[in-house]
């Protein structure tokens, strides 16, 4: 039965997103406020934003699914993670705030590495604003799938839909129901639009990833019964070096494999944006402190979903089995389940299911914003239309939204492939190529005055290239695999270590950067300093 409840919550969350989209549509004066919010924004928009957009439907769907079959060893990841946040913010964030405002006001993150090394050919921008497109492709098609996922599991939409002799799936159908909201308020609002969407999002994930799991708790009796129900359960729930499925150790390649994911966060584009927007450096501090109030928070009631969602299963006489058999949709069934009832508790359920679609749309409205821009400011601007005024980029930018979601929503209209139809396979794959292809180079754009031009190239054309290479050439060689295991490992580690090789090494064998290049880092480090 249809439960217009939970749709009435749904439209109405929907709605307001929308509204906000349109309201920020009627302040946009320049290219620097579609894209980065005129560089006006504050420490709490900031860091609820970045933090959203970082997490997606993975933190409400992939985590806890993970957590559900493997146990606390998938919790490696969230700990990576973690680390990496901290790092991010307490070493990249205040550096790139400054210098992308010191080096011709940079609005993009191809924007930046043009002109951080003077790039007159625009081969560098070329280069970033491919890497982007093609990797947040695979990005805002999980984003969909996750969508999809959280409609047919909350709605009940039938498995096939006619409409006047036109035969689609239902799961079809939420993929563009799906898209076409996060398209229309990102094509609306751009920058400040996303940001302060994604703020309210990140407040409302914030609410239902907590109290869920705390009701769970609750209901079997406390913390201390929990976690004797966890170990009558499965002993190996609990263990973060023993998996709960296979009962398999840990082993180093797995461990490195968690961990490598806190190597991304130094090269998300939509993450570094967020550095880049704050109105000032001094503001970072504060912006940091809620940032990571947050993600520990989040991160630990995730985990404690895919924990929990054990004993909520049994205390209903259920197995997976009978709640569609996948543990990317455990948190949904949860919300469904507790919230039962009277048609206060329904529409509760409606608002607490709208998290879901907000983490997802807090990370997919970034995602094509970021695609946007490097498509019009980095390829379309450089290659073709070099004079083409603020009006027509915005323009060309609003196109190329709906461009990346039409093939994004191609890439998860595959229900065949085992890799498309897995959230957390396509998430995985896209941080791996960002944080390879970015995240040495901007490491070391920001803290290596040798870094030159030659090194930022081949480093973002080696990390990118290797996830390829390791992912779909490699690890997928199930004889190679079972002769050397260290091709198990995530390829970000690889990704990651070979782009930083690539990055120095071409530096040292180039030119040294000009006298004008190295006064102005030295000029942003002792900013850098004094922001301190």
């Amino acid at each position: 039965m249809f439960d217009w409840y939970v749709f009435g919550s749904f439209v109405g969350y929907l709605m307001i997103m929308l509204a906000i989209g349109f309201v920020f549509s009627k302040r946009q004066e320049s290219l620097g406020d579609y894209y980065l919010g005129g560089r006006k924004m504050n420490k709490w928009v900031v860091a609820l934003s970045a933090q959203a957009s970082d997490m997606s439907g993975w933190l409400l769907m992939g985590l806890p699914g993970a957590i559900y079959i493997g146990g606390f060893t998938e919790a490696w990841i969230g700990i990576g993670l973690l680390i990496g946040t901290y790092l991010n913010w307490k070493i990249v964030a205040g550096r790139l705030r400054l210098y992308s405002q010191a080096c011709g006001d940079a609005i993009t993150i191809p924007d930046f590495i043009s002109n951080r090394f003077r790039d007159k050919t625009g081969l560098s921008r070329i280069v970033a604003a491919v890497i982007i497109l093609v990797f947040f492709t695979f990005y805002t098609a999980s984003g969909f799938v996750s969508a999809a996922k959280l409609f047919t599991s909350t709605f009940g939409v039938p498995e096939t839909l006619s409409f006047c002799s036109i035969t689609m799936s239902g799961y079809q159908l939420c993929l563009w129901v799906a898209a076409l909201v996060v398209i229309s308020y990102t094509l609306l609002g751009g920058y400040m639009a996303v940001c302060w969407t994604d703020f309210i999002q990140g407040l409302l994930m914030f609410i239902a990833i907590v109290l869920v799991p705390a009701i769970v708790v609750c209901s079997a009796g406390g913390f201390s019964a929990t976690v004797n129900a966890l170990n009558e359960a499965n002993p190996y729930l609990q263990s973060l070096f023993t998996n709960a499925t296979t009962k398999n150790a840990m082993g180093f390649i797995g461990l490195a494999s968690c961990m490598a994911w806190g190597l991304g966060y130094f090269g998300m584009p939509h993450i570094l944006v967020r550095f880049m927007s704050i109105d000032s450096a001094e503001k970072i501090k504060g912006s940091r402190r809620i940032a990571m109030t947050w993600v520990v928070i989040s991160l630990a009631a995730a985990t404690a979903i895919g924990l929990v969602s054990h004993l909520y299963l049994k205390q209903n006489n259920l197995s997976l089995a009978d709640v569609g058999g996948d543990p990317e949709k455990i948190f949904m069934i949860m919300i469904n389940g507790i919230f039962n009832g009277s048609f206060i508790f329904r529409i509760f359920a409606g608002i607490l299911l709208s998290s879901i679609m907000a983490a997802i749309m807090s990370t997919a409205d970034s995602q094509l914003l970021v695609s946007a821009s490097s498509f019009s400011n980095d390829l379309y601007k450089v290659v073709f239309r070099k004079k083409a005024s603020n009006r027509e980029l915005i323009l060309v930018s609003r196109l190329a939204v709906g461009a990346v979601a039409l093939m994004a929503l191609f890439m998860a209209m595959d229900t065949t492939s085992d890799f498309f139809k897995v959230v957390m396979k396509m998430v995985s794959f896209a941080w791996a190529g960002f944080g390879a292809a970015f995240g040495p180079l901007i490491l070391l754009g920001l803290f290596w005055r040798r870094t030159t031009l030659a090194g930022a190239i081949a480093g973002m054309v080696a990390g990118a290239s290797t996830c390829f290479v390791w992912k779909f050439l490699l690890a997928s060689n199930a004889a190679l695999v079972q002769k050397y295991p260290i091709f198990e490992l995530y390829e970000l580690a690889p990704g990651f270590a070979v782009a930083l090789f690539a990055t120095v090494l071409f530096s040292l064998l180039s030119k040294k950067p000009d006298a004008a290049i190295l006064e102005e880092f030295d000029r942003v480090s002792r900013l850098g300093r004094a922001a301190e």
